[in-house]
């Protein structure tokens, strides 16, 4: 297996966005910032966020949007509270580094931890928002979608227990989610843009209150962002035993082994999108390989 390194030294890095012109961009947790690496070790600040941020993707107007999970204390990840320390979804303009906020609440409520997002083919986005621990209290999180020019957020699953990873099945009409704490993959029906199959029983373990239970990933460990192939199957990011699993539509599932207890995240790339982009957070790394099969072209995604 052929690792190749395109970064190092990076402040646990995330939310990998592969660009055609061979860069990577992406958000660094404990620095605040959003990133950009050329490969040959040149890195460039593109804007400093603040905060917390832990997912990003390209949007239709080419800027990159980001969810930030306002204040948190990388050393002990205990989550932070009072001002600047809010959760939200940001926008940032890749011309000049200007960004702005454009979510912060949901009808008349805070976002907790905004963690990751993925756009629909209609501009909207899906968003994951993990929770918050404190010392003795638990802040629940869920499901949202929002519309990338600021005009509307709305809820589609509350409360959901620590829902991280989101991403769409090939025909856009299953949404994946996977659950951190619970190590746990859902699949919920979308039925149209910003809507999911109504709920219809009460939250069980880890559940956005429906769906269906793709998996449990064996093991002594915690889930974290997937990224979808095109064949359906959902690579998710496997914490603690540190790799990839492959879930496939059939319930069969591999494991990858990667040098990292955090491996957080996965993004494809490349003409053939067979390149892997793999963040290696708790060693500072974004590493290169190439994969088994092609991932899903995303929407707005420039490929």
């Amino acid at each position: 297996m052929e690792l190749d390194v395109i970064a190092e030294g990076l402040h646990f890095p995330e939310g990998p966005v592969v660009m055609p012109d061979g860069s990577v961009i992406f958000v660094e947790l404990a620095a605040g910032r959003l990133s950009r690496s050329w490969g040959n070790g040149k890195i460039e600040t593109i804007a400093e966020l603040g905060g917390c941020p832990a997912g990003a993707a390209l949007g239709p107007d080419g800027a990159v949007y980001v969810a930030n999970l306002g204040g948190m204390d990388m050393s002990t990840m205990d989550a932070l509270d009072g001002p600047g320390n809010e959760g939200r979804v940001e926008r940032v303009d890749l011309t000049n580094g200007t960004f702005e906020r454009l979510y912060d609440s949901c009808d008349g409520q805070p976002l907790s931890a905004p963690d990751d997002l993925v756009f629909d083919d209609d501009g909207g986005f899906w968003l994951t928002d993990l929770g918050k621990d404190f010392a003795r209290h638990r802040e629940y999180g869920g499901l949202y979608y929002g519309k990338a020019d600021g005009s509307l957020i709305s809820c589609g699953r509350y409360p959901a227990v620590a829902l991280n990873g989101v991403g769409l099945a090939p025909d856009g009409k299953t949404l994946y989610t996977s659950s951190t704490t619970t190590s746990r993959l859902w699949s919920i029906p979308v039925e149209a843009p910003g809507q999911l199959e109504p709920a219809g029983h009460a939250m069980r373990a880890g559940s956005p209150k429906t769906g269906e239970l793709m998996a449990t990933i064996p093991g002594d460990c915690g889930v974290d962002s997937l990224a979808v192939t095109a064949s359906g199957a959902v690579c998710v990011a496997t914490l603690y035993r540190g790799g990839i699993t492959t879930v496939r539509q059939d319930g069969t599932m591999d494991y990858l082994h990667l040098p990292d207890e955090y491996t957080t995240n996965i993004a494809f790339g490349g003409e053939d999108m067979r390149s892997a982009y793999i963040t290696l957070s708790a060693s500072g790394r974004i590493i290169r390989m190439r994969w088994k099969e092609p991932g899903l072209k995303l929407n707005y995604g420039l490929y």
